[in-house]
């Protein structure tokens, strides 16, 4: 089948109570692992491009590798989705480039400005057969270009008025998850009795409020990569220094998933992934230098995560 949009599957996703997951790529070896397992496991998927890769990758480059993994893949439904888009400029760009799905951020702007900059954008997406996915609230952090050093919890109050005047198809919120490997600071977590570090539980009562406001509304939560310890452990044992990178508990995710929530980005566990698996490669293999040999190993850990989620923490497996 040729790309879709996510309309179809929100709407499955939340009569259902499950997330699809959404997953940014930047190579050919993300698009290939994230691809496989949602393939073998017959799952929906969002493949999405932030404004850094395009940056790095190119837009050719990327939306032809997604269209061969659309062939390659032709009995699970993929969507093409543009990444906190900072601008109508790069939305546009995106709609008339080959995506069926674009993200505007104006969660930096003020309430009204937001609200004109997404209608805009929903403007010219829906005439082109697209649809956005727009921001309330804002995700501390810092990851691909999008940085905030404070958080901001949507305020449900503002849901209603700010998807009647926009016209968005979704709406990404901010209940306590955040940008990139490090979501949380040691001092915000408590210690279990197995000394492991545990994480503040997200704000489910903003979600619910949310949902009761917007009913069979898509919710996405944007920052829910769960920093999967074994893998941040190898990057520490082969050389890195990423000491206090937490992420979100995947229980708390899975939850979610079970509400509202129809889309849930995951990026740091693939890039973990990856990155630890080629230093542990290279540490045992310190005479290699084949990008083949190291990548291999690298994308098929990525594609073991991606399958993971699908199964443990989406619950999307089966759903395409």
């Amino acid at each position: 089948m040729p790309l879709v949009t996510s309309t179809e599957m929100f709407k499955k996703a939340y009569e259902g109570g499950y997330a699809i997951g959404a997953f940014n790529v930047n190579n050919m070896e993300i698009v290939q692992a994230i691809t496989e397992a949602c393939k073998e496991e017959k799952a929906p998927v969002i493949l999405q491009v932030s404004k850094g890769a395009r940056a790095y990758a190119n837009h050719t480059y990327l939306v032809k590798l997604v269209e061969a993994a659309v062939i390659e893949c032709p009995d699970i439904p993929i969507v093409l989705h543009l990444d906190h888009g900072p601008d109508f400029e790069t939305c546009k760009a995106c709609i008339d480039g080959g995506f069926t799905s674009v993200m505007i951020d104006g969660s930096s702007h003020s309430f009204k400005d937001n609200i004109e900059l997404t209608k805009k954008v929903v403007e010219y997406a829906h005439d082109h057969g697209v649809v956005v996915e727009g921001e309330l609230g804002t995700l501390a952090g810092i990851e691909d270009e999008v940085s905030h050093e404070e958080g901001s919890y949507t305020r449900p109050e503002e849901v209603e008025e700010f998807v009647s005047k926009t016209g968005v198809d979704s709406l990404a919120i901010a209940i306590g998850t955040s940008h990139g490997a490090y979501k949380f600071k040691p001092e915000q977590c408590t210690v279990n009795e197995k000394g492991i570090l545990v994480p503040p539980t997200l704000r489910f009562d903003i979600l619910e409020d949310v949902s009761r406001r917007l009913p069979m509304f898509p919710i996405v939560l944007h920052g829910s990569s769960s920093v999967p310890q074994e893998y941040v452990k190898m990057v520490n044992d082969n050389g890195g220094k990423m000491p206090n990178a937490i992420g979100v508990p995947e229980e708390q995710l899975r939850k979610a998933a079970s509400l509202s929530v129809c889309k849930i980005n995951i990026d740091s566990d693939l890039r973990l992934a990856m990155t630890g698996t080629i230093r542990k490669f290279f540490n045992e293999h310190p005479d290699k230098f084949d990008p083949r040999e190291y990548l291999k190993p690298a994308r098929a850990n990525i594609k073991e995560v991606v399958r993971h989620k699908l199964i443990d923490v989406l619950g999307c497996a089966g759903k395409a």
